[in-house]
């Protein structure tokens, strides 16, 4: 069976911060770690407030596609 090649970095934006306003922002655009275990209990990875990843519930994000110079700045400040 044919693996899905992984792009090597996702953003997604947090549209649900209700059980953790303190390490999520609203409409903030958040780095995503690859995680295949964390996907198959629908939940995400992400670089949270504090500067390491944690799982979240996936329903809390939407992922999204950058330009390549968005996705070249926001690596840049992590």
């Amino acid at each position: 069976m044919k693996q899905k090649k992984i792009p090597a970095h996702k953003f997604a934006v947090c549209v649900n911060n209700t059980d953790y306003p303190v390490a999520l922002e609203l409409h903030k655009i958040y780095r995503v770690m690859p995680d295949e275990e964390a996907a198959e209990d629908n939940d995400i990875r992400v670089v949270d407030e504090s500067g390491e990843d944690y799982l979240y519930p996936a329903a809390y994000f939407v992922l999204v596609d950058l330009p390549q110079a968005v996705e070249k700045s926001l690596l840049q400040a992590a």
